[in-house]
Protein backbone atom coordinates (compact mmCIF):
# COMPACT_ATOMS: atom_id res chain seq x y z
CA UNK A 1 0.00 0.00 0.00
CA UNK A 2 2.86 2.37 0.77
CA UNK A 3 4.22 1.96 -2.75
CA UNK A 4 0.83 2.95 -4.16
CA UNK A 5 0.62 6.26 -2.34
CA UNK A 6 4.32 7.09 -1.97
CA UNK A 7 4.63 9.04 -5.27
CA UNK A 8 1.67 11.25 -4.37
CA UNK A 9 3.10 12.18 -0.98
CA UNK A 10 5.45 14.55 -2.82
CA UNK A 11 3.71 17.89 -3.48
CA UNK A 12 4.98 18.22 -7.05
CA UNK A 13 3.72 14.71 -7.88
CA UNK A 14 0.35 15.40 -6.28
CA UNK A 15 0.04 18.64 -8.28
CA UNK A 16 0.98 16.80 -11.46
CA UNK A 17 -1.69 14.15 -10.83
CA UNK A 18 -4.30 16.79 -10.08
CA UNK A 19 -3.75 18.86 -13.21
CA UNK A 20 -3.49 15.70 -15.34
CA UNK A 21 -6.97 14.64 -14.21
CA UNK A 22 -8.32 18.18 -14.65
CA UNK A 23 -7.32 18.32 -18.33
CA UNK A 24 -8.04 14.64 -19.02
CA UNK A 25 -11.77 14.86 -18.26
CA UNK A 26 -12.78 17.43 -20.92
CA UNK A 27 -10.31 15.90 -23.38
CA UNK A 28 -11.90 12.47 -22.91
CA UNK A 29 -15.42 13.82 -23.44
CA UNK A 30 -14.33 15.70 -26.53
CA UNK A 31 -12.54 12.64 -27.88
CA UNK A 32 -15.84 10.75 -28.06
CA UNK A 33 -17.34 13.29 -30.45
CA UNK A 34 -14.12 13.69 -32.42
CA UNK A 35 -13.99 9.94 -33.02
CA UNK A 36 -17.66 9.76 -33.99
CA UNK A 37 -17.43 12.80 -36.25
CA UNK A 38 -14.20 11.70 -37.92
CA UNK A 39 -12.31 14.68 -36.54
CA UNK A 40 -9.66 12.67 -34.73
CA UNK A 41 -6.82 14.62 -36.35
CA UNK A 42 -8.40 18.00 -35.59
CA UNK A 43 -6.89 17.96 -32.10
CA UNK A 44 -3.51 17.09 -33.58
CA UNK A 45 -3.74 19.95 -36.06
CA UNK A 46 -4.78 22.54 -33.52
CA UNK A 47 -2.18 21.40 -31.00
CA UNK A 48 0.58 21.98 -33.56
CA UNK A 49 -0.87 25.24 -34.83
CA UNK A 50 -0.72 27.02 -31.46
CA UNK A 51 3.08 27.40 -31.67
CA UNK A 52 3.12 30.71 -33.62
CA UNK A 53 0.59 32.17 -31.21
CA UNK A 54 2.81 31.28 -28.25
CA UNK A 55 5.88 32.91 -29.81
CA UNK A 56 4.03 36.07 -30.90
CA UNK A 57 2.41 36.42 -27.48
CA UNK A 58 5.86 36.30 -25.88
CA UNK A 59 7.21 38.86 -28.35
CA UNK A 60 4.31 41.23 -27.56
CA UNK A 61 4.49 40.71 -23.81
CA UNK A 62 1.14 38.91 -23.59
CA UNK A 63 0.34 35.73 -21.63
CA UNK A 64 1.45 32.74 -23.66
CA UNK A 65 -1.93 31.03 -23.33
CA UNK A 66 -3.66 34.04 -24.91
CA UNK A 67 -1.54 33.61 -28.01
CA UNK A 68 -2.02 29.85 -27.97
CA UNK A 69 -5.81 30.17 -27.83
CA UNK A 70 -5.87 32.78 -30.61
CA UNK A 71 -3.71 30.61 -32.88
CA UNK A 72 -5.76 27.52 -32.09
CA UNK A 73 -8.97 29.33 -32.96
CA UNK A 74 -7.49 30.61 -36.23
CA UNK A 75 -6.51 27.06 -37.17
CA UNK A 76 -9.90 25.62 -36.20
CA UNK A 77 -11.97 28.30 -37.89
CA UNK A 78 -9.80 28.36 -41.02
CA UNK A 79 -10.03 24.59 -41.41
CA UNK A 80 -13.77 24.67 -40.80
CA UNK A 81 -14.27 27.47 -43.33
CA UNK A 82 -12.21 25.72 -46.01
CA UNK A 83 -14.14 22.51 -45.41
CA UNK A 84 -17.48 24.28 -45.78
CA UNK A 85 -16.60 26.53 -48.72
CA UNK A 86 -14.36 24.49 -51.01
CA UNK A 87 -13.99 21.10 -52.61
CA UNK A 88 -11.04 20.34 -50.34
CA UNK A 89 -11.67 17.45 -47.97
CA UNK A 90 -11.54 18.15 -44.21
CA UNK A 91 -8.31 16.27 -43.58
CA UNK A 92 -6.61 18.08 -46.47
CA UNK A 93 -7.76 21.50 -45.27
CA UNK A 94 -6.57 20.73 -41.75
CA UNK A 95 -3.23 19.42 -42.98
CA UNK A 96 -2.53 22.53 -45.04
CA UNK A 97 -3.46 24.95 -42.25
CA UNK A 98 -1.71 22.98 -39.52
CA UNK A 99 1.53 22.46 -41.46
CA UNK A 100 1.67 26.09 -42.48
CA UNK A 101 1.07 27.45 -38.99
CA UNK A 102 3.47 25.01 -37.32
CA UNK A 103 6.19 25.91 -39.84
CA UNK A 104 5.61 29.62 -39.23
CA UNK A 105 5.81 28.94 -35.50
CA UNK A 106 9.18 27.23 -35.81
CA UNK A 107 10.53 30.16 -37.86
CA UNK A 108 9.20 32.68 -35.34
CA UNK A 109 10.74 30.63 -32.53
CA UNK A 110 14.19 31.24 -33.99
CA UNK A 111 13.49 34.96 -34.51
CA UNK A 112 11.81 35.65 -31.14
CA UNK A 113 12.97 32.84 -28.84
CA UNK A 114 10.57 32.83 -25.87
CA UNK A 115 11.67 32.40 -22.27
CA UNK A 116 10.17 28.91 -22.27
CA UNK A 117 12.26 25.99 -23.51
CA UNK A 118 10.88 24.44 -26.70
CA UNK A 119 10.73 21.03 -24.99
CA UNK A 120 8.31 22.44 -22.41
CA UNK A 121 6.08 23.80 -25.18
CA UNK A 122 6.15 20.59 -27.18
CA UNK A 123 6.09 18.01 -24.36
CA UNK A 124 4.78 19.95 -21.36
CA UNK A 125 6.29 20.52 -17.93
CA UNK A 126 3.82 18.74 -15.71
CA UNK A 127 6.24 18.37 -12.80
CA UNK A 128 6.95 22.10 -12.76
CA UNK A 129 3.44 23.51 -12.78
CA UNK A 130 2.39 26.21 -10.34
CA UNK A 131 -0.78 27.93 -9.09
CA UNK A 132 -1.00 29.97 -12.30
CA UNK A 133 -1.30 26.80 -14.37
CA UNK A 134 -4.20 25.60 -12.23
CA UNK A 135 -5.86 29.01 -12.49
CA UNK A 136 -5.69 28.79 -16.29
CA UNK A 137 -6.55 25.12 -16.80
CA UNK A 138 -9.37 24.69 -14.28
CA UNK A 139 -11.84 27.27 -15.68
CA UNK A 140 -11.29 26.06 -19.24
CA UNK A 141 -11.70 22.41 -18.27
CA UNK A 142 -14.83 23.17 -16.23
CA UNK A 143 -16.42 25.23 -19.02
CA UNK A 144 -15.76 22.61 -21.72
CA UNK A 145 -16.96 19.76 -19.50
CA UNK A 146 -20.15 21.60 -18.55
CA UNK A 147 -20.93 22.54 -22.16
CA UNK A 148 -20.50 18.96 -23.35
CA UNK A 149 -22.58 17.48 -20.54
CA UNK A 150 -25.42 19.96 -21.14
CA UNK A 151 -25.43 19.70 -24.94
CA UNK A 152 -24.17 16.17 -25.56
CA UNK A 153 -27.37 15.08 -27.32
CA UNK A 154 -27.14 18.01 -29.74
CA UNK A 155 -23.50 17.28 -30.49
CA UNK A 156 -24.35 13.60 -30.90
CA UNK A 157 -27.03 14.34 -33.50
CA UNK A 158 -24.63 16.65 -35.32
CA UNK A 159 -21.99 13.90 -35.37
CA UNK A 160 -24.34 11.13 -36.55
CA UNK A 161 -26.62 13.06 -38.93
CA UNK A 162 -25.90 16.74 -39.68
CA UNK A 163 -28.87 16.98 -42.04
CA UNK A 164 -31.29 15.73 -39.40
CA UNK A 165 -29.73 18.12 -36.90
CA UNK A 166 -30.43 21.04 -39.23
CA UNK A 167 -33.98 19.87 -39.92
CA UNK A 168 -34.58 19.50 -36.18
CA UNK A 169 -33.92 23.20 -35.74
CA UNK A 170 -30.52 22.97 -34.10
CA UNK A 171 -28.05 25.78 -34.69
CA UNK A 172 -25.67 23.61 -36.67
CA UNK A 173 -23.25 26.45 -37.32
CA UNK A 174 -22.98 27.35 -33.65
CA UNK A 175 -22.52 23.70 -32.69
CA UNK A 176 -19.90 23.20 -35.40
CA UNK A 177 -17.76 26.18 -34.50
CA UNK A 178 -18.47 25.70 -30.81
CA UNK A 179 -16.90 22.26 -31.04
CA UNK A 180 -13.86 23.75 -32.78
CA UNK A 181 -13.60 26.41 -30.07
CA UNK A 182 -13.72 23.77 -27.34
CA UNK A 183 -10.96 21.78 -29.04
CA UNK A 184 -8.77 24.89 -29.16
CA UNK A 185 -9.57 25.74 -25.53
CA UNK A 186 -8.80 22.19 -24.39
CA UNK A 187 -5.45 22.21 -26.18
CA UNK A 188 -4.63 25.46 -24.38
CA UNK A 189 -5.61 23.91 -21.04
CA UNK A 190 -3.35 20.92 -21.73
CA UNK A 191 -0.40 23.04 -22.82
CA UNK A 192 1.37 23.10 -19.44
CA UNK A 193 0.46 19.51 -18.59
CA UNK A 194 1.20 17.39 -21.65
CA UNK A 195 2.42 19.94 -24.19
CA UNK A 196 1.48 20.53 -27.79
CA UNK A 197 2.38 17.17 -29.31
CA UNK A 198 1.09 14.77 -26.67
CA UNK A 199 -2.23 16.61 -26.26
CA UNK A 200 -3.47 14.72 -29.29
CA UNK A 201 -3.22 11.44 -27.36
CA UNK A 202 -5.77 12.61 -24.80
CA UNK A 203 -8.02 13.98 -27.56
CA UNK A 204 -8.17 10.68 -29.46
CA UNK A 205 -7.28 7.61 -27.40
CA UNK A 206 -9.97 7.68 -24.66
CA UNK A 207 -12.80 8.02 -27.18
CA UNK A 208 -11.28 5.43 -29.50
CA UNK A 209 -10.94 2.92 -26.66
CA UNK A 210 -14.49 3.53 -25.42
CA UNK A 211 -15.80 3.22 -28.99
CA UNK A 212 -14.37 -0.30 -29.14
CA UNK A 213 -16.05 -1.28 -25.88
CA UNK A 214 -19.60 0.04 -26.24
CA UNK A 215 -22.18 1.19 -28.78
CA UNK A 216 -24.02 3.61 -26.47
CA UNK A 217 -22.82 7.20 -26.45
CA UNK A 218 -23.62 7.89 -22.79
CA UNK A 219 -21.68 4.80 -21.74
CA UNK A 220 -18.92 5.72 -24.18
CA UNK A 221 -18.52 9.15 -22.56
CA UNK A 222 -18.40 7.64 -19.06
CA UNK A 223 -15.89 4.98 -20.12
CA UNK A 224 -13.67 7.51 -21.91
CA UNK A 225 -13.62 9.73 -18.83
CA UNK A 226 -12.78 6.81 -16.53
CA UNK A 227 -10.05 5.56 -18.88
CA UNK A 228 -8.46 8.99 -19.23
CA UNK A 229 -8.55 9.58 -15.48
CA UNK A 230 -7.07 6.15 -14.69
CA UNK A 231 -4.36 6.53 -17.34
CA UNK A 232 -3.41 9.97 -16.04
CA UNK A 233 -3.02 8.76 -12.47
CA UNK A 234 -1.32 5.52 -13.52
CA UNK A 235 1.05 7.41 -15.81
CA UNK A 236 2.10 9.81 -13.06
CA UNK A 237 2.54 6.90 -10.64
CA UNK A 238 4.53 4.76 -13.10
CA UNK A 239 6.76 7.66 -14.15
CA UNK A 240 7.90 8.01 -10.52
CA UNK A 241 9.14 4.42 -10.37
CA UNK A 242 10.45 4.28 -13.94
CA UNK A 243 12.11 7.69 -13.71
CA UNK A 244 10.42 8.59 -17.00
CA UNK A 245 8.64 11.71 -18.25
CA UNK A 246 5.02 11.66 -16.96
CA UNK A 247 3.24 12.91 -20.09
CA UNK A 248 4.65 10.28 -22.50
CA UNK A 249 4.05 7.61 -19.85
CA UNK A 250 0.37 8.57 -19.73
CA UNK A 251 0.10 8.26 -23.50
CA UNK A 252 1.91 4.88 -23.47
CA UNK A 253 -0.62 3.57 -20.96
CA UNK A 254 -3.50 4.85 -23.11
CA UNK A 255 -1.96 3.13 -26.13
CA UNK A 256 -1.59 -0.13 -24.22
CA UNK A 257 -5.24 0.02 -23.13
CA UNK A 258 -6.25 0.65 -26.75
CA UNK A 259 -4.32 -2.44 -27.86
CA UNK A 260 -6.03 -4.52 -25.17
CA UNK A 261 -9.46 -3.17 -26.12
CA UNK A 262 -8.82 -3.84 -29.80
CA UNK A 263 -7.68 -7.38 -29.06
CA UNK A 264 -10.74 -8.01 -26.90
CA UNK A 265 -13.03 -6.70 -29.65
CA UNK A 266 -11.36 -8.93 -32.23
CA UNK A 267 -11.66 -12.03 -30.05
CA UNK A 268 -15.15 -11.32 -28.68
CA UNK A 269 -18.03 -13.26 -30.25
CA UNK A 270 -19.85 -11.34 -32.98
CA UNK A 271 -23.40 -10.33 -32.04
Amino acid sequence: MNSLILPFTFPFMADAAMIAVIVAIPAALLSCFLVLKGWALMGDGISHAVLPGIVLAYAMGLPLLVGAFAAGMICALSSGWLDANSRIKPDTALGVVMAGMFAVGLILFTVFPPGVHLDHILFGNILGIGPGDFAQALPIAAAVTLALLLKWRDFALLAFDPVQARVSGLSVGWLHYGMLAMIAASVVAMLSAVGIILAVGLLIAPGAIAFLLTRRLAVMMALATAIATFSSLAGIWASFWLDSAPAPTIIVILTAIFVLAFGWRQLAPRT
